[in-house]
């Protein structure tokens, strides 16, 4: 039977090639730990809320998404009442990035000109069988993927909630 042990010849060999294997999964591990999730403000949620959510599940400034639907948008305005602009403030200074719908822009929910400038509005799906997002993609062509979640999971949720 095989012992390892101090005795063991290929010893510092094993342990050698078993610590390069931990060094180079580091990267990946730490890279898909970068970027947190989407919250949505709205829908039964404040916007207070949901940012208090995004900021506790993503501490040491993992970026993190946090998409406001009307009425929570109030809190994005730039003529936000104090306690909503501090919280608005906290989640960016956070890493946080936000986010509304461009379809409340279109239907005249909102209008951009009186939000933050730190807001960013955001497509749904186009339509089926749309060219807009070229197959095989994942974002528009006019549209900033750094900006965007990058898991698939939360970029789906977005445009879910945005069609």
């Amino acid at each position: 039977m095989f012992r390892f042990d101090e005795r063991c010849p290929c010893r510092s060999r094993i342990l050698w090639f078993a610590a390069s294997i931990c060094l180079v999964a580091l990267p990946a591990t730490v890279s898909a730990q970068a970027q947190g999730g989407l919250y949505i403000a709205g829908d039964g949620f404040s916007f207070q809320a949901a940012a208090e959510q995004g900021m506790a599940k993503n501490p040491r400034g993992q970026r993190f998404f946090l998409l406001s639907l009307p009425p929570e948008t109030a809190a994005l305005a730039r003529t936000a009442a104090r306690p909503l602009a501090a919280v608005r403030e906290r989640v960016v200074a956070a890493n946080g990035v936000l986010f509304v719908c461009q379809r409340d822009v279109d239907n005249g929910s909102l209008d951009l000109s009186l939000l933050v400038p730190e807001v960013i509005a955001v497509r749904g799906w186009p339509p089926p069988g749309s060219p807009q997002i070229p197959k095989g993609q994942r974002y528009f062509p006019d549209e900033n993927p750094a900006v965007l979640p990058k898991a698939n999971n939360s970029l789906r949720r977005l445009r879910t909630t945005c069609s």
